[in-house]
This record gives C-alpha cells, structure tokens and sequence, in this order.
C-alpha cells in the first residue's frame, strides 16, 4: 500500500528541531499541511502550502482531496499523544501513513518540572470542557494538562480552589521548547502565552473535597432530591456492571445521574447516556457532572423506552427507575450488545415480582441488599435499617 501522508511533529524550535529523518520527508514532499505558526518555521519551499483549516473539523474537507499525493501534515510535539493523526485514522488507514513524532507538551513540561512522567497523569483541556480536571484532582497527584489558550489557566485555579485545593501550587510552563519558553508559578491576574502547558502538584486544604476514583462516592458528593442510589448500594452496581475502558453504559431512570457520573470516572474513555425525564433532575445531573469530571456526560430529557430509540448500542446499562414499565426491559435488552452487563434494582414488592419473574426467563443473580445505619435513639444508639433493595445482575448471551 502506498504512503502517500506523512504526520511530523514539530516543537517551537521549528526546523533546526527536526530529525534528519523529518526534513529529508519536508524536503521530498509535494504538499505540506499546517497552522500558520509551524508553517512559519520551515525553510522556505517549492512545496504546494495548505494551512491548517478552522474549525479543526475541517480537517477531513482539507485532506481528503489530497488523497494519494505525496503529503506532509505539520503537527505540534507528538501526534499521537492527543494530536491530530487520531482524527486522521478516521478515515485514512493507518497503513498508508508514516508518523514522526518530536517530544510532546507532556515530556517537556515533566523533564522542567523533575517530575517522572509515569507518576503524572496527563491529560488535555485542548478543545474539551475544563471540568475533565475535576476527576484527577486528589491529594498528592500530579497532573500535567494541555490548554485550549490563557483563558484556561485561571479556571483551572477557581476549580482547585472551590475543591479544597487553593494550596496546590500551579507552574506555567509556556512555550516550551522555543526561544520564548518560560516557566513561573502562577499569579491570578498576571498575563500568559495561548501556547502554555500547566503542571499542578495538588495540596489538599483541612477542607478540601476528597473523591475517590473507586465507586462509591459519598451521596453529598451529588446535588440530588433523595432519589439516588446510596454509597454502598452504588459501589455494589458499579462492580457489577464492571466498566472498561471506551465502553458506553445507559442509565435508565438516572435521577441525579450518579451511577453514570461514577461509570465515567471510574475508567479511561467510559461515555455513558442518562434517562431521565423529570426536567428539575436533569439540571442536577448537569450540575453533578460539572463538579465530578464528566461533562461528555449525554443527558436524554425523556421517558423509557421511546428516549431509548435511536441511541448508541450500549455495553452495558443500568434500570434504576421503571423496569416494571411496560417494553423498558424489553428495549434495553433488545440494545445490549452480546456479552453485556444488565444491572436493575427495585425496592417495591412490585418491582420485586417483576425481578423474579425475569430473573427465571434470563437467568442471572439476584442479589439483596440490607444496609443499617448508626441513629440516636434518645440518649441510646441503635443501626437504623434502610430499605432493603433487590438487585439483578445478568449478562447477555454472546
């Protein structure tokens, strides 16, 4: 298969930061594609110049008439590590592609910052909403992200600080690589490059919110009006509903979305979609997954199972409100991919009923749960029992 695309990575040190391999590949080439700050790095050429196009999703209108001409995408530090040659895999193989990548943000801001690279988590606000950080803050972590420009840097400071996390010290690190590279310790109201890369120790306050990546965050975590699935309970369906990474889970009767929100976090690229048609509900699973991390969070304003037509083939999915209605199970079924994980849970003796009598067409296990809680009686304490809640775990057939 022929190579046609070249992706090369370049650093703010242009030209005389490229491997020989990189310039014999510019120099050869008879298209280049870049944004207008890497095209102003290259030597002059006789090449055929395309620059970059905006919006970034352009992209596949810019490159696809250029299918088969021999062609050099100019990309910033990797390409490969949140960069462009992902979206280019769309829809060019990958076989008919050469990659050369220069050093990313990541291992340049690690090696000013003495810090080791696998002991960060690394991660990027580039073009994604800025509340993708609030899942990596904990204490101790260190955490290096890529900005979408300036503007960036000071939300990323109101959101440590309305987390308990104002201690934290925050190093700018902008342009790196480049004659203009500097690196200081951020000043609220001091004015920075767009090109700028932020590295965060986290330091936690006596106050500071401190939430788990592991199921079962405490319910005051969320804004909810009662109807949520308790801590335990929550941990419980979680690891039956075992999320992997890029996988999609449907919570069905999301309430204040905290099994979603939680199956987001939980692992690397986890999308999951909340039913929910009470309108008041769904401001608090917006709200909740704001504050929590995970804002790719798709909400659905409706009721199951017509909300449930037309939605991606889920991997998994939760029934925490309306199994006993008529065609939900049905229709979630019917969607579950092979192999997938179905998790419901009922309180209601009704709900019960209709547990049972699924649990014996489908199989599965059911599973009751009978949790108490320390409470005062007068002077005296006593475990106060909650409501016991019934659940159904079962896989689909491949």
């Amino acid at each position: 298969m022929n190579k046609w695309l070249t992706i090369i990575g370049m650093g703010e040190d242009g030209w005389e930061g490229l491997s020989n391999r990189a310039r014999l590949a510019i120099s050869a080439t008879d298209v280049i594609v870049g944004s207008k700050r890497l095209l102003a790095l290259l030597p002059k050429t006789k090449a055929e110049i395309h620059e970059w196009p905006q919006p970034f999703a352009a992209v596949v209108d810019r490159v696809k008439p250029l299918v088969g001409r021999n062609t050099v995408i100019l990309a910033t530090g990797d390409p490969m590590n949140y960069g462009v040659a992902r979206k280019l895999m769309e829809f060019i193989p990958f076989e008919e592609m050469t990659i050369i990548p220069s050093l990313s943000a990541f291992s340049l801001a690690a090696s000013r910052m003495g810090w080791s690279l696998p002991d960060c988590d690394t991660l990027t606000l580039h073009g994604r909403p800025a509340a993708n950080l609030e899942a990596f803050i904990q204490p101790g972590a260190k955490l290096i992200v890529l900005t979408a420009d300036a503007t960036t840097i000071p939300e990323i400071a109101r959101r440590l600080a309305a987390r308990g996390f104002g201690p934290s010290p925050i190093t700018i690190l902008e342009n790196l690589g480049g004659v203009d590279e500097h690196v200081s310790r951020y000043v609220p109201g001091d004015k920075y490059s767009d090109l700028n890369t932020v590295a965060i120790h986290c330091t936690a306050s006596a106050t500071a919110k401190i939430w788990s990546r592991v199921a079962g965050l405490p319910d005051d975590a969320f804004v909810h009006d009662g109807q949520l699935t308790k801590r335990e309970v929550r941990a419980a369906t979680l690891a039956a509903l075992a999320p992997a990474p890029g996988q999609v889970l449907w919570d069905i009767g999301a309430g204040c979305g905290s099994v979603a929100i939680e199956w987001m976090r939980s692992t690397r690229g986890c999308e999951a979609v909340a039913v929910e048609p009470n309108a008041a509900r769904q401001a608090m699973i917006a709200t909740n997954a704001d504050q929590l991390g995970a804002p790719r969070l798709n909400v659905i304003a409706g009721q199951a199972p017509e909300a449930l037509k037309g939605l991606s083939e889920p991997d998994a999915i939760f029934i925490g409100g309306g199994i006993s209605d008529h065609g939900v199970f049905e229709t979630a079924w019917a969607a579950l991919k092979p192999g997938g994980n179905l998790v419901a849970n009922v309180v209601t003796i009704e709900g019960e009923m209709h547990l049972y009598d699924l649990q014996e067409k489908h199989g599965g296990d059911l599973v009751r749960m009978d949790i108490s809680n320390l409470s005062s009686v007068g002077p005296y304490r006593a475990m106060k029992p909650r409501m016991s809640v019934l659940q159904w775990r079962v896989k689909k057939p491949w």
